[in-house]
């Protein structure tokens, strides 16, 4: 059963984060052999990032449709480079596969989108939600006081 938390909830990370979005788009559906190597290979990502937090690997949330997207949280960009050009981890072996299967021939589309996060230049609500994205990842608390607002979710603890 999914833990649901009733009521409102804030998810506060008082230290620099990155929050990193990579997916892919089936550009021709018909081409399964060309697209489910993706697939397949994001899903090894994440089970080889998942039991090692000490490669900086916070969570990821993903959605699946003819655009797949991937919210990914990590400790710092660093880590998340380190991880991308690794010679002994998946993710380099499979962006090789990829150029070598796909390249710019228009089959599949890759992207993604690096964001370096500052404490107090963030804010989120949870509202009768399990914990989710960032809240998955890090420490949840309730909405109350300082965090009801927007605003006072966006102030660091220095600033209050």
């Amino acid at each position: 059963m999914t833990d649901i938390r009733k009521g409102r909830w804030t998810a506060r990370h008082d230290e620099p984060f990155v929050v990193f979005i990579i997916g892919m788009r089936i550009n021709k559906l018909w081409k399964v052999h060309k697209w489910f190597p993706l697939v397949v290979a994001m899903t090894n990502m994440l089970r080889e990032l998942y039991p090692r937090p000490d490669l900086g690997f916070m969570g990821a949330k993903t959605w699946f449709g003819r655009t797949i997207v991937v919210i990914q949280y990590w400790k710092s960009f660093e880590d998340l480079e380190t991880y991308a050009k690794a010679r002994d981890k998946v993710h380099l072996p499979a962006w090789a596969a990829f150029n070598r299967a796909i390249g710019n021939n228009g089959d599949v589309g890759i992207y993604h989108e690096t964001y370096s996060i500052a404490p107090g230049q963030y804010e989120n609500i949870y509202v009768n939600m399990p914990p989710t994205l960032l809240g998955s990842t890090t420490t949840v608390e309730a909405a109350r006081g300082r965090n009801t607002s927007a605003r006072g979710r966006m102030a660091t603890p220095s600033s209050i």
